[in-house]
């Protein structure tokens, strides 16, 4: 019988199992070198993920200097599965950048709304009129959710 694969503790369907590793260092070197098979790459960056630790996150915020944007996507994404704080600056850096691929900044606009901290509300709202419709639509999405938690977190009265 074929395997296949696990979904991870975040409810996903990872595409490529998490390395074994735990070495930070490490799972950075084979995060950021251009030289990798793109397939280790990947499962460095959800060993990292896994790890949800400030360095961790840290790391994975470093890879942005990548030139794969299909690996800059993976990293929003897995930024918003993680809700760390520390995944902020990056992310609102990343949508910010119109030079980005618009599927990155998509998904850096869908993880700051995953991560639920307010700073990024004049973010997304700058974005909501983007030209890129991935982009403003996202950061719907993303100010939406925003709104949920904070209203949901709310007591209903009876």
């Amino acid at each position: 019988m074929q395997q296949r694969p696990a979904t991870s503790e975040y409810g996903s369907v990872d595409p490529a199992p998490p390395s074994t590793t735990v070495q930070l260092k490490e799972l950075r070197t084979i995060l950021l070198d251009e030289d990798q098979k793109m397939f280790q790459r990947m499962r460095s960056v959800f060993k990292l993920r896994n790890i949800r630790s400030p360095e961790s996150c840290l790391i994975l915020c470093e890879a942005f200097n990548s030139k794969s944007a299909l690996l800059r996507h993976e990293l929003a994404y897995v930024l918003g599965q993680m809700q760390m704080d520390e995944a902020l600056p990056t992310l609102i850096r990343i949508l910010s950048d119109d030079k980005e691929h618009v599927m990155v900044r998509h998904e850096a606009a869908e993880a700051l709304g995953a991560i639920g901290n307010h700073q990024a509300i004049p973010t997304l709202k700058q974005f909501l009129t983007d030209k890129h419709i991935e982009v403003s639509e996202s950061c719907e999405v993303a100010l939406d959710l925003l709104d949920w938690v904070q209203n949901s977190n709310v007591p209903e009265s009876t």
